[in-house]
């Protein structure tokens, strides 16, 4: 028997919820509604966490999701610092970490995504950092403030955020990567070497080609090995290598997963079990846009299907069909938009000046546009959606 019951429960602290709860309330729900995280602050925006938050240029408070008042003003409870330790999806009941057992009427699963660690000699040591939440963040400023060179491994969005952010602080930073360029592996390799050009031009070292071996030190990383035979020196070490979709929770209560690792959802991100969706970097679903499954892992995207489901809670049985948007900016050196993601393409168009720093880059298989990636405020993104959804 519950201790108590409220009609939608939102598993999860992060953005897919709090949108989930915001449309909620905007469409006119007037019932009550529980959003349980385990993280200690409200909901926030993750992305300062690798740039204004990591400069110390916000506070926790500028990166909430929603002002601290929000969630009594819209009648939301909020439990922070609680987990959700199982779902009975056919009981519609959830027991959580303070003992209580909460009986559901629908439910939003929205766990987000684990980091991905190295598995590697030495990746215990202390001073080897991975980015998710705002204390991620404090403690490598703190760590960075001493030593004399910090390394970013990885390609992508956190490794290259980090590495802008740490340098525009006054941290000497050097990349180690196994493709080419920054940012190859999604956006290929003419916008690779420009962000790669960039880096370097504000004095990022960057070593593409190569992988940790190891790491070396006895309490304290003291340098990495790579594979191709370097060394370098560092007591700051920052790991952007992936994320891992949190789906235990979703795997003991029953929920389907996916071939990506996500928890299984139809187009209107419903899960298999009858109520209850899921939204977010874990959430597998079927695409209309794309033709196919897919699991994305992006704020935006979080907050966009957080919208769907609350839509779809209240009984509007919409698809998910909103155009993948993406967003990233490294330090005020370069900003970007791309609209996707291509999971293949065979020709990249590009318009306006690369040399310049504000250019687009379109994204084809065929005669068919799979995304479209804008530098510098450059191009069209409005009719990117349009071609996009259209093919």
């Amino acid at each position: 028997m519950a201790d108590r019951t409220v009609d939608i429960l939102l598993v999860g602290g992060g953005i897919a919820s709090a949108t989930a709860a915001h449309a909620l309330r905007e469409q006119g729900f007037d019932g009550s509604v529980l959003l349980v995280g385990r993280e200690p602050h409200p909901p926030y925006h993750r992305p300062p966490a690798s740039k204004e938050y990591l400069r110390a240029e916000q506070s926790a408070d500028d990166a909430l999701v929603h002002p601290a008042g929000w969630w009594d003003e819209h009648g939301v409870e909020l439990l922070t610092r609680t987990s959700v330790l199982e779902l009975d999806t056919e009981g519609r009941t959830a027991k959580l970490a303070t003992k209580e057992e909460v009986g559901f009427d629908r439910a939003l699963v929205a766990t987000g995504a684990m980091v991905r660690r190295l598995q590697v000699d030495g990746a215990q040591l202390e001073g080897i950092h991975y980015l998710r939440a705002l204390g991620n963040a404090d403690a490598i400023r703190s760590d960075a403030e001493q030593a004399g060179r910090v390394v970013c491994v990885g390609g992508s969005y956190i490794a290259s955020e980090v590495a802008a952010s740490l340098t525009s602080i006054g941290r000497r930073v050097t990349m180690v990567m196994q493709e080419k360029d920054p940012l190859e592996r999604t956006f290929g390799p003419e916008a690779g070497a420009f962000f790669r050009r960039v880096l370097e031009e504000h004095g990022v070292e960057v070593i593409g080609g190569d992988e940790v071996a190891r790491f070396a030190g006895s309490e304290r990383v003291e340098a990495i090995v790579t594979q191709g035979g370097r060394e370098l020196e560092a007591r700051t070490v920052i790991c952007g290598v992936g994320a891992i979709p949190d789906v235990m929770l979703a795997r003991k209560s029953g929920l389907s997963l996916g071939k990506l690792g996500g928890v299984l959802c139809d187009s209107r991100l419903r899960t298999s079990a009858d109520g209850v969706f899921a939204a977010g970097d874990m959430c597998e679903y079927e695409s209309v846009v794309h033709g196919r499954f897919v699991r994305i892992e992006h704020e935006e995207v979080a907050a966009a299907q957080g919208r769907t489901v609350a839509r779809n809670m209240l009984g509007a049985d919409v698809p998910h069909d909103e155009v993948p948007y993406f967003f990233s900016d490294l330090s005020d050196w370069a900003s970007l938009e791309y609209l996707g993601p291509a999971f293949e393409w065979d020709a990249e168009e590009i318009e306006g000046s690369v040399d310049d720093g504000a250019f687009a880059v379109w994204y084809r298989e065929g005669v068919v546009v799979r995304a479209m990636l804008s530098v510098g405020g450059f191009g069209d993104l409005d009719r990117a959606r349009e071609l996009i959804k259209g093919s």
